[in-house]
């Protein structure tokens, strides 16, 4: 980077809000991306349709849009001719780690926003929203929460499945033995090679494991929420209210202009890379209603 554009980068810095990072060692996150001239987004291999690989060796996905649109929209905050994105593959368990030792910037996946987990990171403005259901093989019968009772079930390691799963499992005595699986696609594969009675997960997640086998008449999906709905969020470092700002502002200004809608119906409502699935998940009014006027979680 020029020393002039360097310059130029950092004194937009100081107009914008002074960040309290969570981390006392992380420098405020844009102050790093205008040095740099680099944003690092975390992303996942296999959660269609947000953050997937489809043919190429960059993920895709509508999370990945989003942070990708997020990330012109910094570029051209703090002036930088160029802005190289940087993608780092993340797991469910070392996601906060790696948003907290600065080696992501952002997460650009599927995860649920919710008030223990903001005590750990921030979110951004909500751009989804799903609730908490299993997907068992139709041949074991099972489809209400109850039938889950006596049963082997599977979740996914860092995930708020886990908590969600033991609540019940304690309030309803239910006496489910509970399995751990490091990736959502091996909980997924444990269920279908017969491991596991069920795996535990966000509804649109399992409803795009279902369709990507190719085979979804030999699954079924829960009749029943095991958790109510609950918001997804691009995941931000804690503290650094500079940066959730910036992020905020871009979304915000996609929300307004109205190009949300045809990006969610690209990813949600027609045909997706590599095999033409096609989730046919209109946009529901409760997220309609979130992109109309969307909230920051990290102000309550």
């Amino acid at each position: 980077m020029q020393r002039s554009t360097l310059w130029l980068a950092l004194g937009v810095l100081s107009l914008l809000p002074a960040a309290a990072a969570g981390d006392d060692t992380q420098p405020p996150t844009l102050e790093t991306i205008a040095k740099t001239g680099t944003i690092r987004l975390g992303y996942a291999d296999r959660n269609v349709p947000f953050s997937y690989l489809a043919t190429g060796p960059e993920p895709i996905g509508y999370s990945i849009e989003l942070c990708l649109r997020v990330a012109g929209s910094i570029k051209k905050k703090l002036g930088l001719p160029e802005l190289k994105i940087d993608f780092v593959k993340r797991t469910p368990s070392n996601r906060i780690m790696l948003l907290n030792d600065g080696t992501i910037d952002m997460e650009c996946v599927a995860s649920t926003n919710t008030e223990e987990r903001r005590k750990a990171v921030w979110f951004s403005y909500s751009h989804f929203i799903t609730g908490t259901r299993y997907v068992a093989l139709k041949s074991s019968g099972l489809t209400t929460v109850g039938d889950l009772a006596g049963r082997t079930v599977v979740v996914t390691t860092g995930t708020i499945n886990i908590g969600q799963l033991n609540v019940l499992n304690r309030k309803l005595g239910m006496n489910i033995a509970v399995l751990q699986n490091d990736s959502t696609e091996g909980g997924f594969e444990m269920v279908t090679e017969n491991r596991a009675s069920a795996f535990v997960m966000d509804d649109i997640l399992l409803r795009s494991f279902v369709a990507e086998t190719g085979r979804p008449e030999d699954y079924s999906i829960s009749s029943e929420y095991l958790a109510p709905p609950q918001p997804y969020g691009l995941m931000l470092r804690h503290g650094d209210t500079g940066f959730r700002d910036a992020v905020n502002e871009a979304l915000g200004e996609i929300y307004a202009s109205g190009e949300i809608e045809k990006i969610y119906d690209k990813w949600f409502n027609a045909p997706i890379p590599p095999n033409g699935m096609n989730l046919k998940r209109p946009l529901p009014g409760d997220l309609a209603e979130i992109f109309r006027k969307p909230i920051d979680t990290t102000a309550e």
